[in-house]
């Protein structure tokens, strides 16, 4: 497979300029001036929701929200959040549950690159980082996606700095039940969106390139 083109932009990237990129980008890959792209960037503070979002979801606070076309219910991106917008041609025939996996996949291991162990948790996508004994996992990586003529948009998002305050305001990704945390906080020293960045774009490579080989990243001893 192709090496996928990194677009790193400098700085924050407004949320709506983010869109207006991934929509050029997945132009591009769809009518094959492209084998596919990877922004990885962070964007000012910015609530989105997606498609599954509930009125029960929303913040408490009457802040702004963005309705955006991917998978999922609200999520919150802002600075020290690594975002990451695979735009990518699914493998045929087209399995977007396989391509879920993947990118948790990815979340996965480069946790694991600074030292804190994350994890799937049954019937809820992402990754979670375990609590201690009776609490809660903890999302770390929040995956939402949009799938149009076989090309993906939209990613993850990998809480790396940055702080928790907004998810107070909402329901993350409609769970009421569990709380979020970053790779900050649970390796005890920071881990930065520019420390995890290379590490996130070689994975998601690799990703794509087991996708279309057939050999898909995921070990066959995670929770599928």
């Amino acid at each position: 497979m192709p090496e996928l083109d990194i677009v790193r932009p400098s700085g924050l990237l407004d949320h709506a300029e983010g869109l207006a990129l991934q929509r050029s980008l997945h132009a591009d890959v769809v009518a094959g001036r492209s084998p596919g792209a990877i922004v990885i960037c962070e964007h000012p503070s910015v609530y989105t929701a997606g498609r599954r979002t509930e009125p029960s979801d929303l913040p408490t606070d009457g802040s702004p929200v963005v309705e955006v076309d991917r998978g999922g219910r609200i999520t919150w991106h802002g600075p020290g959040q690594l975002v990451a917008y695979p735009i990518v041609r699914l493998a045929a025939p087209l399995d977007v549950v396989a391509w879920v996996r993947d990118l948790e996949q990815v979340i996965v291991d480069v946790a694991a690159s600074v030292g804190v162990h994350a994890e799937r948790v049954e019937g809820r996508s992402g990754a979670w980082v375990p609590g201690p004994a009776g609490v809660p996992h903890a999302k770390v990586g929040a995956i939402g996606l949009h799938v149009a003529e076989g090309v993906t948009s939209h990613g993850i998002a990998i809480n790396c700095t940055n702080s928790l305050e907004p998810y107070a305001a909402i329901v993350p990704c409609g769970i009421a039940d569990a709380g979020v945390t970053t790779l900050t906080a649970a390796a005890g020293r920071p881990v930065t969106v520019d420390e995890l960045a290379p590490g996130v774009a070689r994975r998601v490579q690799e990703a794509v390139d087991g996708m279309h080989s057939g050999d898909r990243i995921r070990r066959q001893e995670t929770l599928v």
